[in-house]
């Protein structure tokens, strides 16, 4: 089914991270405020307004940070969800984590979890490169670098899951030092025991103006979209060979048709709650107090009078509306519904525009398109 399709309630956990990833694309947001992390009132209150409103049972973790360092609330929210009176014993929990945790965490997330995508960019000196450990947290992990980390907790994870209802994939940004070597990361994590990957390549970090306004952010992200596509498809054919499931963020539509590209054009069914009490559209816009240019995400806001949340019913209509098959320079494309006009956090982000356009990336679509054509129902939608 469509990405669009993927229903769930997010939580922007908290601001804390043990990583100095080189390309976080929200440390200039996080660099202006202090560490926050969500309150169990608003998440709590954000549990039942879901579960009221929504058939999904699907609830999700996520940054601005890393969240398993606020484990505690992790916990206390799952705890909460799943035994909720409307439809709680249906609950499924999925996390996305840069996998740099403790063995408490491990142990826990073995039962609790049942989808965990790692941000993990392949073999180790690639990963200790772009996501290196923060200093201040050497200690906690005796000396170890953060892929010295992940691939324990990787391996523990799988070795241990036995029945257990548990997928651990990776999730990897594709940077200059991995683009032609993707071949290779399919090795690498087939040896680790890792069977799914979605491949995201860089994309240009949020700031408080779009790209088109700072255009040195896209020489510091763009690595060749050609040679990733190229190398991509060698790496697909070579995946199915391995028993290896190599997905490209550039085709997560590629299973099914919509008009939509993804879940924030549909923000009711897939709301994201902020550590600061709005609900974005978009894995984006983590914070809403000051998105700036990417206001049209917000659209909502916990109303700490009334105990409920505020909506934004015409940013909802606006994101609602925004189609493949109302733009124009969609018009004549043949991967239009397998597409859906492309990410729209990225779009806003480089034009300013919820309908602008990145003809590199559709170029980029349209060739994979025609390679790889429709595909089987994935097995794990993107995170």
């Amino acid at each position: 089914m469509s990405h669009c399709n993927k229903k769930m309630l997010s939580f922007f956990l908290t601001t804390k991270c043990n990583l100095c990833c080189r390309y976080c694309y929200n440390v200039e947001e996080r660099n202006r405020i202090q560490e926050q992390t969500i309150s169990f009132e608003i998440a709590k209150a954000a549990v039942d307004w879901y579960f009221e409103n929504n058939v999904s049972r699907h609830i999700r973790f996520y940054g601005p940070g890393e969240p398993t360092q606020e484990f505690e609330m992790m916990k206390e929210i799952t705890a909460y969800a799943k035994r909720h009176p409307n439809g709680g014993n249906r609950v499924t929990v999925e996390i996305q984590t840069n996998g740099v945790f403790t063995k408490e965490v491990r142990e826990w997330a073995l039962e609790n979890i049942n989808i965990m995508w790692m941000s993990f960019d392949g073999m180790k000196d690639i990963q200790d490169y772009y996501r290196p450990l923060n200093p201040k947290f050497s200690a906690v992990f005796n000396g170890q670098t953060s892929a010295e980390v992940l691939e324990s907790n990787v391996k523990w994870l799988i070795e241990h899951k036995k029945s257990r209802e548990l997928m651990v994939g990776a999730r990897v940004t594709i940077n200059k030092m991995n683009v032609n070597k993707q071949i290779d990361t399919i090795n690498y994590f087939f040896e680790l025991g890792i069977r799914y990957v979605w491949t995201d390549p860089l994309f240009c970090s949020v700031g408080n103006k779009p790209v088109c306004d700072e255009t040195s952010k896209l020489d510091e992200c763009y690595f060749g979209i050609e040679n990733y596509v190229k190398n991509y498809i060698d790496a697909y054919k070579y995946s199915k060979e391995k028993g290896v499931f190599w997905g490209s963020f550039f085709a997560v539509n590629f299973d099914g048709e919509s008009d939509y590209h993804c879940r924030c054009c549909t923000p009711l069914s897939a709301p994201h709650i902020t550590v600061d009490g709005y609900i974005s559209a978009c894995d984006m816009v983590l914070l809403g107090a000051n998105p700036y240019y990417m206001k049209p995400f917000v659209v909502g806001k916990w109303n700490s009078m009334n105990k409920s949340f505020d909506l934004y019913s015409d940013k909802i209509i606006t994101l609602n509306n925004r189609r493949s098959t109302v733009m124009q320079h969609c018009e004549h494309c043949s991967a239009k519904m397998n597409c859906g006009g492309y990410c729209l956090g990225e779009t806003v982000n480089e034009t300013g525009s919820l309908y602008g356009n990145n003809k590199a990336k559709c170029d980029a679509i349209i060739r994979l398109y025609k390679e790889i054509g429709k595909c089987e129902p994935y097995d794990y939608l993107h995170p």
